[in-house]
């Protein structure tokens, strides 16, 4: 053939999905395929060297259509491809360039599932033609009836997976001859052949197939029944173990199709796989969103530990860095405050974090770092601190309380309520200092120091904006009508529920108001939950689309809080030592 041959027939039922593409869940029976087999010079994917294109579309074993053009590749063909195809010299002549045969095949392909054998070769070539001729490449779902093969058929049935080898076992209508209609045909007549043995692996969508071709474990394929029957809605997923441990716990907005995808070649953690070895069954919580479906994970993840969750797993672990109750305070870190406790910084994940911070107060301000207990009346030998310069040696009473507690105390207590400039001011001072002499190793840890210290009390001001707030009630757009609502109280997901499309939200938050957790306040600035949890429904609060719709006290942070200098704990944070400006913003 020596222009485009396109036939199809009525396409009726076929259904456009929005955006385009294909559904995974679509079952094979109704999935359109694209089964597509290309000729070429034997070069590389480079945009050209495809001298002959074939396709055949079929649904449901019936052929719908068929495209077969040879195609000018501008460039002398190799003597050995013509031994191979047949295919001359004076045969691509009056055929079109790639270029003008790409529009034709690219609608031909809309809403398909392209089918090839050993098909990253032809998706590549096509590709490569799309990228050099300004054609954008649809990102069709792909089926790879070699990759098939390779999984469905034993080497008892066949010795390798060349399509000729499968043409003879399948007795496929056509025999492959490398021309590429005739080989798009026979790998059609595979295809249907090989979907004909998917049912005996539970194997019923587009989807299912495509996965199953990959590399996928024997675990993975034994355990896939373990996503079965899960809802495709918001919520918790809990893998659990044979005397019902928590393996595992996760979260979605779609938990079924989640669940699915640790069964696919995607999935590649080895200790997941460890995970679905031991996994027995799959447990679905289901949320009225994804913020009700984030904090449930961090709950459940911090009551049973789940030993192959990494993150959130310890949240009692957290410290905090306290100004002690002396004459003379100093700082000290703690697993907890108290309700007296009123000067303190965290929370913290580590107690290392915790003493970096720590040592960047005591670069700033002259906090005394012993830990004896101090007395009005009686002193006590300096330590070498005191003989540095680095210490006002309230032990020997060469300072008094008051000026101690202005010149080192205060500045504690404004950095973490309010200001932080007096520490930040220092700090930089120092950094410059050290900068200017060339110790830059030495800045360099004043600068983790300075970053430590804003990065907590950014943290904390904007935990403590609301926390604070005894109850507030927000809403969001949800995607499919209506508003996504929750009730928060002293930073902590009281309840949360959705309200219909068309219907005013108020008596929905009525109603999550009546049945919501009752929450008591408590010292610091997570007195009722985690700081995750807080922090998740901060970052939902502070969303564009979130708006506010009830609150008891008024969301702010301090003016001149941390969170000014957060340009400058990003530099600090990224910056290199010598590099580190040590302007404020």
């Amino acid at each position: 053939m020596t222009g485009t041959e396109y036939v199809q027939q009525a396409l009726a039922g076929l259904d456009r999905a929005a955006g385009g593409g294909v559904d995974p869940a679509l079952p094979l029976y109704a999935t359109t395929f694209v089964v597509v087999d290309l000729e070429t010079t034997g070069g590389a994917p480079d945009g050209g060297g495809i001298t002959e294109i074939g396709a055949v579309k079929v649904r449901g074993g019936e052929e719908l259509g068929v495209l077969a053009t040879l195609v000018n590749p501008g460039v002398p063909i190799p003597p050995f491809i013509t031994v191979l195809t047949g295919i001359t010299q004076a045969m691509l002549l009056p055929a079109p360039p790639i270029e003008q045969v790409l529009p034709s095949f690219l609608e031909f392909l809309t809403d398909a599932v392209l089918v090839a054998h050993n098909a990253p070769y032809d998706v590549g070539f096509l590709k490569a033609a799309c990228a050099r001729h300004g054609y954008a490449w649809p990102n069709p779902r792909v089926l790879d009836t070699a990759a098939l093969a390779r999984r469905v058929l034993t080497r008892d049935e066949v010795p390798n997976r060349k399509l000729g080898t499968l043409a003879a076992y399948f007795r496929t209508a056509t025999r492959p001859n490398h021309r590429a209609l005739d080989d798009a045909k026979a790998t059609v007549d595979v295809l249907h052949g090989l979907i004909g043995r998917l049912g005996g692996h539970r194997v019923d969508t587009v989807g299912e197939a495509i996965e199953f071709a990959r590399a996928v474990t024997p675990t993975q394929r034994r355990k896939r029944h373990l996503a079965d029957g899960l809802p495709k809605v918001p919520g918790v997923y809990i893998f659990r173990a044979a005397d019902d441990r928590p393996l595992y716990v996760g979260t979605s907005g779609d938990i079924a199709t989640r669940v699915r995808s640790y069964f696919t070649a995607a999935e590649k953690r080895a200790r997941i796989s460890e995970m679905l070895a031991a996994a027995e069954r799959v447990e679905a919580v289901e949320c009225a969103h994804s913020l009700e479906a984030e904090v449930r994970e961090l709950r459940l993840i911090a009551a049973h530990a789940p030993p192959y969750n990494r993150r959130s797993k310890f949240p009692e672990r957290q410290v905090w860095l306290k100004l002690t109750d002396e004459v003379y305070p100093r700082l000290s870190v703690v697993r907890g405050l108290g309700p007296a406790d009123t000067a303190y910084l965290g929370p913290f994940r580590s107690k290392q974090a915790a003493e970096l911070a720590a040592a960047g107060f005591h670069d700033a301000v002259p906090l005394r770092q012993c830990t004896h207990r101090l007395s009005r009346r009686t002193t006590m030998p300096a330590c070498a601190l005191a003989e540095l310069g680095r210490c006002p040696a309230p032990c020997e009473h060469l300072i008094t309380p008051e000026e101690y507690e202005h010149r080192a105390a205060a500045p504690f207590r404004t950095a973490t309520r309010d200001d932080p400039a007096v520490v930040v001011d220092a700090l930089l001072a120092r950094i410059e200092t050290l900068s200017a002499a060339h110790r830059y190793e030495e800045a360099a840890v004043v600068r983790g120091r300075l970053a430590a210290v804003l990065r907590a009390a950014v943290r904390m001001q904007r935990l403590a904006a609301l926390t604070g707030i005894a109850e507030l009630a927000a809403a969001r757009p949800a995607a499919r009508g209506g508003w996504e609502l929750a009730l928060v109280r002293h930073g902590r997901l009281a309840g949360a529920g959705v309200s219909p499309p068309g219907v005013h939200p108020r008596p929905t938050i009525a109603a999550i108001r009546a049945t919501a957790e009752t929450v008591l306040p408590g010292p610091g600035p997570v007195p009722a939950a985690t700081a995750e949890e807080t922090e998740r429904i901060l970052s939902w609060l502070e969303r564009d689309e979130t708006r506010l719709v009830e609150t008891t006290a008024g969301w702010a942070s301090p003016v001149a809080g941390a969170g000014r200098f957060r340009d400058l704990l990003a530099k600090a944070e990224h910056g290199g030592s010598h590099h580190f400006s040590t302007e404020r913003s």
